[in-house]
């Protein structure tokens, strides 16, 4: 026998808004759509979030003492509930039994306030997830309740104009290249940023100072870095992935460089979740020099990915030179359209040509131990000078020039 019920679905009465968060009124319709007379007992409204996580832990090592078989694996699982809320959109009045639908569609309005708690935000990520959902359960006396769910996501508001998150962050570290009486001479780097917390489409300018005082010819990068924690009964899994990078110079024996607010933006990504007790999400901002021949040197700062922006004044990027700028901006209509700049040749030289091309900190030692100095960073230099600017060359030279 063909079901009476045609259709069952839930719709927001603002089905453009994008995500809902603590304290927040959620409201919209149940529509039922029925093809003839119908009974139903009533409609109940079911609102659920749910924080999970679930990993492979293994493979276990057999125990030699028993004879039985151990599983070479199994799963670690915990789950959280976040959120429960239930309510009745549509019930019998007075002494009815049933409530009769007519043939057609009908719409039950339903309003639910979101607990004024501080709410995990919805995530979905390797290892586990922060899901909400809503389901209408439409009972019949003859027959099985029908369902039907959707998702609606939550956010978590993180305002990064709190105190903890302005404060500027620095770190310095050096590294010593090469053994014994062969070093050739620190790598020093010092990088800051003006505070911790940034949202998505911000860039991070960033402050640096590198010195080279080593042989080998180092490449400098930025990265910012998101890390997944998972916990379960004292056990835990992380994943770390790269989000978004921009490189600098190369720099050889005895240079150094400066990133006077180098920027990089940061590319849409989940707000930080800092207040589950099973999922953590967290971002930094590492700058790496590579070594050829060397472990690298790194210096790695935590970063708050917010929702609410800075607006804030006062800071190195948004000083006098900036104000200059937008004062000066009328300019740009009045002068000619400059022509493009030639592309910055540490952009040229890939990371992998510099890795293929560079050689082991053994070879690097016993090429230095047997010229002397630092031949490195001369071969270096030689296999990645650039040509030379065009105003160096005469493309007519005279017969009598030897």
């Amino acid at each position: 026998m063909q079901d009476q019920v045609k259709t069952l679905h839930i719709v927001l009465t603002n089905e453009q808004r994008s995500v809902y968060c603590a304290g927040e009124t959620v409201s919209g319709h149940v529509l039922v759509e029925v093809s003839e007379v119908t009974n139903i007992k009533g409609i109940k409204l079911e609102v659920s979030g749910l924080a999970q996580v679930c990993w492979n832990e293994g493979p276990q090592r057999k125990s030699l003492l028993s004879s039985a078989r151990t599983p070479l694996s199994h799963n670690v699982k915990e789950e959280i509930e976040c959120l429960s809320i239930a309510q009745i959109i549509c019930e019998p009045t007075g002494s009815e039994e049933w409530i009769c639908l007519s043939a057609g569609r009908h719409a039950f309005p339903f309003q639910f306030e979101l607990p004024t708690r501080p709410l995990v935000a919805s995530f979905s990520g390797k290892y586990g997830s922060v899901r909400y959902w809503m389901t209408a359960v439409l009972q019949r006396p003859t027959h099985h309740n029908t369902t039907v769910s959707r998702d609606f996501p939550v956010v978590a508001h993180v305002d990064v104009n709190s105190p903890h998150l302005l404060c500027p962050v620095s770190k310095n570290s050096e590294k010593m290249i090469g053994a014994w009486i062969f070093t050739s001479g620190p790598i020093s780097l010092r990088v800051d940023i003006e505070r911790k917390g940034y949202c998505n489409g911000e860039s991070i300018p960033i402050y640096a100072e590198i010195e080279n005082c080593s042989s080998r010819l180092i490449v400098p990068k930025a990265v910012i870095y998101q890390t997944q924690t998972y916990l379960s009964g004292g056990k835990s899994r992380s994943c770390r992935q790269a989000m978004a990078s921009v490189r600098g110079n190369h720099l050889a024996s005895g240079s150094s460089e400066t990133w006077n607010g180098k920027p990089l933006k940061i590319p849409p990504v989940s707000p930080s979740i800092l207040n589950s007790s099973i999922i953590r999400v967290e971002y930094s901002l590492a700058v790496i020099i590579q070594i050829p021949g060397a472990r690298k040197l790194e210096v790695e700062l935590p970063v708050v990915v917010g929702t609410i922006p800075y607006y804030g004044i006062g800071s190195r990027s948004s000083s006098v030179s900036s104000q200059f700028s937008a004062d000066m901006s009328w300019l740009t209509l009045a002068l000619p359209d400059l022509p493009e700049a030639p592309p910055n040749y540490a952009d040229i030289v890939t990371e992998a040509e510099f890795d293929q091309h560079s050689p082991s900190s053994q070879q690097s030692e016993e090429l230095e131990r047997q010229l002397g100095g630092p031949a490195f960073a001369y071969i270096q230099e030689f296999r990645f000078q650039p040509p030379p600017l065009y105003s160096e060359l005469d493309p007519h030279p005279s017969q009598g020039e030897v």
